[in-house]
């Protein structure tokens, strides 16, 4: 599916994002894959601190094929081209670290969250604990063309297509779709593992409904997957800030255990690969033919709105 090596070939960079809309008759439910985008532009292969390898470890390899037949069921699929690495869509814009940059950036534009202090800010500082991806700082011009040509675009569409759904069906569901290191960690090997296959993440009911987070539950649970909700992830920026259940806004954020479909020390799908996705394909279609039916209409403002 893809050859490591590819990461430093000089093409054309592609656009910030792949928008496959949905086939046949349109669904209320948006699929957006954030982090398995495979670009990696030449200058930050060449200035990494890091081997081309290394720049990988925080990519959610291949989840965008996992969920590539979300369009066949009526839902629009969103999909991320650039790096990980290099630009973290699951952040706010100005989740950001201002010594990472020359000159330093002012803070009182930024949101240091906790993740810009682990080094996992919007432009992340390392790919693993204790893997720093740059040696020296970036240009302070560095962090705004990142953002206003990747970020921006990104959410632009993916606000527009929430936006949509909700206008034509009175209410829409956006699944963010990730991956996570197996609890054991890459050196256990594939066939070990500890922990959920799945954790679904609400925001601690916040971000979508009980009801259509439990029927999305079942159904993965029926798909032959376990399943934890919220802990260790509980959403990201995209499942807070999209989500807004009383608004007739649903988002649930899937974290996928990597151990499950590839081998996580050469980040290559392995036999396993196939069937996870035929059970995710299962999943979908079972989800966007009934997703409508688990809750009712609502008044908007009748439930919380998700933490900002």
């Amino acid at each position: 599916m893809s050859d490591i090596s590819d990461i430093a070939r000089p093409d054309p960079a592609p656009p910030p994002f792949l928008l496959r809309p949905p086939v046949g008759a349109p669904k209320c439910v948006v699929f957006a894959v954030p982090h398995s985008g495979r670009y990696y532009p030449p200058a930050l292969v060449k200035n990494a601190a890091l081997t081309p390898h290394n720049l990988r470890l925080c990519e959610d390899a291949y989840v965008d094929h996992l969920f590539s037949e979300a369009p066949g069921f009526g839902a629009a699929l969103l999909v991320a081209t650039h790096a990980r690495s290099y630009l973290d869509l699951n952040r706010a814009e100005n989740e950001l670290d201002p010594m990472m940059f020359s000159p330093t950036l002012d803070t009182g534009a930024l949101y240091i969250s906790h993740r810009v202090k682990a080094g996992l800010g919007t432009i992340p500082k390392q790919v693993a604990e204790g893997l720093n991806i740059y040696d020296a700082p970036l240009p302070q011009r560095e962090a705004w063309q990142r953002i206003d040509t990747i970020h921006k675009p990104y959410h632009t569409r993916l606000r527009s297509l929430v936006d949509a759904r909700r206008r034509q069906f009175g209410h829409a569901i956006l699944i963010d779709c990730h991956s996570m290191p197996s609890e054991g960690g890459s050196g256990r090997g594939r066939t070990s593992l500890p922990g959920p296959d799945i954790v679904l993440g609400d925001c601690w009911g916040t971000a979508c409904g009980r009801e259509l987070a439990s029927m999305a539950e079942e159904m993965l649970v029926r798909a032959g997957f376990s399943v934890r909700r919220n802990v260790p992830y509980a959403g990201g920026f995209v499942t807070q800030h999209y989500g807004s259940p009383g608004n007739n806004v649903h988002a649930l954020q899937i974290e996928l255990n990597r151990a499950l479909y590839m081998d996580e020390e050469t980040i290559e799908p392995h036999d396993g690969f196939g069937d996870v996705q035929e059970r995710l394909t299962r999943f979908m279609a079972d989800f966007t033919r009934n997703a409508a039916q688990a809750f009712p209409d609502r008044t908007p403002g009748a439930l919380p709105r998700a933490a900002e």
